[in-house]
């Protein structure tokens, strides 16, 4: 099963998840209904320890030695995410009513009533509330970038090694099962027709804002360093593919930065700029992450406008520092601010779940290839 990437288990579970629904007993679609509803409930609780987990430490060793290289490339780097935040959102703004009117309309009338319940459900109540551990994360955070000691950032450093084991040995392996759990139900309450047309759309729309980004991003640093954007994006073209297979910014950093000292970026800033950046320049995810959820918010028949979807976008870009290095991460890292900032549900957290990873790998890629571009221009900035 490792041998058998997340993206086709995804791909294979809303398969079968289709086909149980339409031919499967009422009996075994509650069976999968009482897994999604332990495994969601188990989700909620870990979504605390997750933000925790990530953002402290995250902010914590971004903080430590902060000079004028680190500054510099944390800014572009998060200048560059809201950006592409922001781009997803006005085309989404303008594309969805029109490529997704009919679906929101039929999509969900009853769903509580056409989704068949679990047996029998376990309340795992969290620690603590979401937005609690925003702000503990974050105290803790800038109080470890504040201070000189190394003992709590130490300890911080190992609870994110927990959580990463959890998400990589628990929830991303029980994800297919899940997801096949979702649309089972969903086919047999007759919804599953509208959701597989919105997933094809979202997902077109996704990979061709991926694309044009990486110009935008390459155009700039083409023009800033006087070379061809074209040659240098096709430098980079090995690390987009590697992404795309291992999924991981972390496991393609070998490659990323064999390539953009190719493109020409000095050793030395290559070698601090690409390791930092493949923890807290992600682009790709947030174009996906805020397309996805503003398609789940349009089926559900919630409304979404620039002064709510703002400071959703701006979160993000700090949310996700040091997201694992595991497939689905950043998602996982996002959990939180969907429930607080957006309103969302347990089925809708579910939807966000199964559209984000069935393009997780695509968004990774744009990531990483946008890590080249993002050194080149700290390179030329750098006077150092």
């Amino acid at each position: 099963m490792k041998s058998f990437g997340l993206l086709p288990r995804i791909i294979v579970a809303i398969i079968a998840g289709i086909i149980a629904g339409t031919f499967a007993p009422d009996a075994f679609i509650r069976i999968l209904a009482t897994f999604n509803g332990l495994f969601g409930n188990f989700l909620g609780f870990v979504i605390p320890l997750i933000i925790i987990g990530f953002i402290a430490p995250g902010i914590g060793s971004i903080g430590k030695g902060a000079g004028k290289l680190l500054g510099m490339t944390t800014l572009i780097a998060y200048c560059s995410t809201i950006i592409a935040g922001l781009v997803a959102f006005f085309t989404a703004k303008a594309i969805y009513p029109s490529i997704l009117s009919n679906q929101a309309a039929k999509a969900f009338e009853n769903p509580e009533k056409a989704l068949l319940e679990p047996f029998f459900s376990v309340e795992m109540t969290p620690i603590m509330g979401v937005m609690s551990a925003l702000l503990l994360a974050f105290a803790l955070g800038l109080g470890m970038a504040a201070i000189k000691g190394d003992t709590l950032q130490k300890a911080m450093d190992e609870f994110r090694q927990i959580i990463e084991i959890i998400i990589e040995k628990i929830i991303i392996p029980l994800l297919p099962i899940h997801i096949l759990g979702i649309f089972a139900n969903m086919t047999q309450g007759g919804q599953v027709s509208a959701i597989m047309s919105v997933f094809a759309k979202v997902f077109i729309m996704i990979i061709i804002l991926h694309i044009l980004y990486l110009c935008v991003q390459y155009t700039a640093a083409g023009t800033i360093r006087k070379q061809s954007p074209l040659r240098m994006l096709k430098t980079m073209l090995p690390a987009y593919f590697t992404a795309l297979g291992t999924q991981s910014s972390a496991s393609t950093i070998p490659v990323t930065l064999e390539k953009t000292k190719q493109m020409g970026v000095k050793g030395r800033i290559a070698d601090f700029s690409v390791p930092l950046l493949a923890t807290i320049h992600l682009s790709g995810s947030t174009i996906t992450l805020v397309s996805c959820s503003m398609a789940v918010m349009l089926l559900q028949g919630e409304t979404y406008s620039f002064a709510s979807m703002l400071p959703f976008i701006l979160m993000l870009g700090v949310t996700m520092i040091a997201a694992p290095g595991v497939p689905g991460g950043a998602v996982m890292a996002a959990l939180g601010l969907l429930k607080t900032m957006l309103g969302f549900d347990a089925t809708m957290v579910s939807l966000m779940i199964a559209l984000y990873l069935a393009q997780d790998s695509f968004g990774t890629a744009c990531n990483v290839t946008g890590d080249g571009a993002l050194t080149a221009i700290v390179d030329k900035l750098n006077k150092e």
